[in-house]
């Protein structure tokens, strides 16, 4: 019988049929090919938060340039050097109250609006334990009443160690009153010197020279109102 050969279509045909078999078993013996690993993005972290120093730097060096007054007029209306009105600006340094409230005037300010941390709460209630305080040295100011634009009232209660005095006298429009909420300071008003103690209250014009010191052996409290708010 003859031999009948192939034709050349039939043999194409099942090469490829062998090829495509080989290939699916090669694929089926192999394992899934790793699609790369996605990189997690990090969200930038904060960097920490200014001291209460470096802020208030950072705000007598705007109210200065708001001002259009440089260093040195500013420094000599606040009756101090130029190079220690820089380093507040710079937070290498914290003032007195007493210079605080100089810088304040300079600049046509008050000590609430440099060195409040909070925006004015819609409640009229402020707990206790969670006002803002501003410290300065021994003394401490715990703030009652936030400072608003047109404020006409202001409140604080003065908290001074045993010993600690206000940086000499100050001077400046209104009128004051206190109330001694615990310890024994000395009020000084003009060339007058008063003894008062807990349970003492007092009024007088601001524009009467006045400073305090703490002269017992614990810390002072008084309840301190003026008005306008300059202080």
């Amino acid at each position: 019988m003859p031999t009948v050969k192939p034709s050349p279509t039939s043999a194409a045909k099942s090469a490829a049929k062998s090829t495509a078999k080989s290939t699916a078993k090669s694929t089926a013996g192999s394992a899934p090919a790793r699609k790369p690993a996605a990189r997690k993005s990090r969200a930038p972290t904060a960097g920490p938060a200014p001291s209460p120093t470096a802020t208030l730097g950072l705000r007598l060096k705007h109210a200065r340039l708001v001002a259009g007054l440089t260093l040195l007029q500013v420094a000599r209306k606040a009756d101090c050097s130029e190079s220690l009105l820089s380093k507040l600006e710079r937070g290498l340094a914290t003032p007195s109250l007493a210079m605080l409230h100089r810088l304040a005037v300079a600049l046509d300010t008050n000590i609430a609006a440099l060195t409040s941390e909070e925006a004015p709460l819609d409640s009229p209630i402020r707990r206790a334990g969670e006002r803002h305080v501003i410290r300065a040295g021994g003394i401490a100011l715990e703030r009652l009443v936030l400072p608003q634009r047109g404020g006409l009232l202001q409140a604080n209660i003065h908290i001074v160690s045993p010993g600690e005095a206000s940086d000499g006298q100050i001077v400046h429009a209104g009128e004051e009153v206190g109330y001694v909420l615990e310890g024994t300071l000395e009020l000084m008003l003009g060339d007058e010197t008063y003894v008062i103690q807990a349970g003492d209250a007092f009024h007088f014009p601001s524009h009467v020279a006045h400073g305090y010191r703490n002269v017992g052996t614990g810390i002072a409290r008084v309840l301190w109102v003026n008005s306008p708010a300059t202080f």
